[in-house]
């Protein structure tokens, strides 16, 4: 875990992008006579074209991909640019996938079990989030402002529980709407409490070990300097940031809130902590996540002291939440995605990030992912089955 290692950089093989936003919000929603909802393009200078569809049930697009990490190892390719629904398609540098009787409804199976506790955990299995061998990989959910103890969140939660990862992380918003002690068993332990170790609620039997690993997000803070939190879950380092390895996993949880006694900035105590951690690593593929996204389209916009430069310290990918949308953007090169739509609420647009490859709006859903020692794959499916994004890198 501590021995010093190479770094995975990546370039996309294509040289333009394409948006789809999916779902709804007011600012640019046209109407047929009928008054039924239709595409709006909207066009920005040196950005691709954005197709804004109100509709629900149907949505189509291309997703081209965009940027190079010139001098850089590796490759990383985007698949499935738009899902279409009633079995239609779409294509990303030669990649496909559908929805309504294809890809989205596939089960990808299930990759084995995890064992161990402390800074390393391991996780098997053959099989990654598409149902493809690739040799032992570590499969894991990502989710985002999620903690309600309501339906859209039951919806997520069944839809983790069917792709069965061997581990959970959060973009943080895990106890909403004020992180209290009374809340957070029936916020969290409802839903993923099989994730838990060691785990106390009231629903039932935790994990054996914790494969559960949170990050902070400011509604988590809003009682008692997250008390609940802490005492609810048990992690390692000083459980507001800290690291762990699994499989070929690091995961490096921060936390951008600006109640952080270490600081949220690029040269703070924090930082400094991760920048040593990531050149320590020997893990090929090394995710980083939080809750307020460093860059975003959503009403939120970025908090621009979290753009420190994870891409120089060897981060191969940036997750973070706290907008309620999907977004998958690329910085410089370093593929960085908002997924905040866990079961909280859905956002809407707010001004498109010119970073911006991917957004869907409207949708609940989860991030997948799986990792060998020389792929990463990563998508995002909505509850409704639908596959929105997919991204591979190499």
């Amino acid at each position: 875990m501590n021995d010093r290692g190479r770094t995975k950089s990546w370039s996309l093989l294509t040289g333009a992008a394409t948006v789809l936003v999916l779902g709804g919000y007011p600012m640019a929603c046209g109407r047929s006579p009928r008054g039924e909802p239709v595409p709006v393009r909207v066009h920005a200078p040196s950005r691709p074209e954005v197709e804004d569809d109100r509709r629900a049930d149907a949505s189509a697009g291309t997703n081209a991909g965009a940027g190079t990490n010139a001098g850089g190892r590796g490759t990383a390719t985007s698949g499935g640019g738009a899902a279409t629904s009633g079995g239609g398609a779409a294509t990303s540098g030669g990649g496909a996938a559908t929805s309504g009787g294809g890809t989205a409804g596939r089960d990808p199976g299930v990759g084995g079990g995890a064992a161990g506790k402390g800074g390393n955990l391991s996780a098997g299995g053959d099989r990654d989030v598409d149902g493809d061998s690739d040799g032992p990989t570590t499969r894991f959910a990502v989710i985002g402002d999620y903690g309600t103890g309501g339906p859209d969140e039951a919806a997520v939660a069944a839809l983790v529980a069917e792709r069965d990862p061997d581990f959970v992380i959060t973009t943080g918003d895990n106890n909403y709407p004020s992180g209290g002690f009374d809340t957070i068993d029936a916020n969290i332990g409802q839903f993923y409490r099989q994730f838990i170790a060691p785990y106390q609620g009231t629903y039932g039997p935790g994990a054996a070990v914790n494969r559960f690993f949170p990050s902070l997000g400011n509604h988590d803070w809003s009682t008692a300097s997250a008390t609940p939190y802490f005492d609810y879950f048990t992690l390692p380092n000083n459980e507001r940031y800290y690291d762990i390895v699994i499989g070929d996993v690091h995961l490096f949880a921060l936390d951008s809130d600006r109640n952080e006694p270490d600081g949220i900035g690029p040269d703070s105590l924090q930082a400094a902590w991760l920048r040593a951690r990531l050149a320590e690593s020997s893990s090929p593929w090394k995710v980083v996540y939080f809750h307020a996204p460093p860059y975003s389209s959503g009403p939120h916009r970025g908090e621009l002291e979290m753009r420190w430069p994870f891409r120089e310290w060897g981060a191969s990918i940036v997750l973070a939440g706290h907008d309620h949308t999907y977004e998958r953007l690329n910085v410089e090169g370093l593929p960085y995605i908002v997924c905040g739509v866990g079961g909280r609420s859905l956002y809407s647009l707010s001004e498109l990030d010119p970073n911006t490859v991917v957004l869907r709006t409207g949708r609940f859903g989860a991030l997948f992912a799986s990792a060998s020692a020389t792929r990463f794959r990563l998508r995002f499916e909505s509850t409704e089955h639908e596959v929105l994004d997919e991204l591979t890198l190499r």
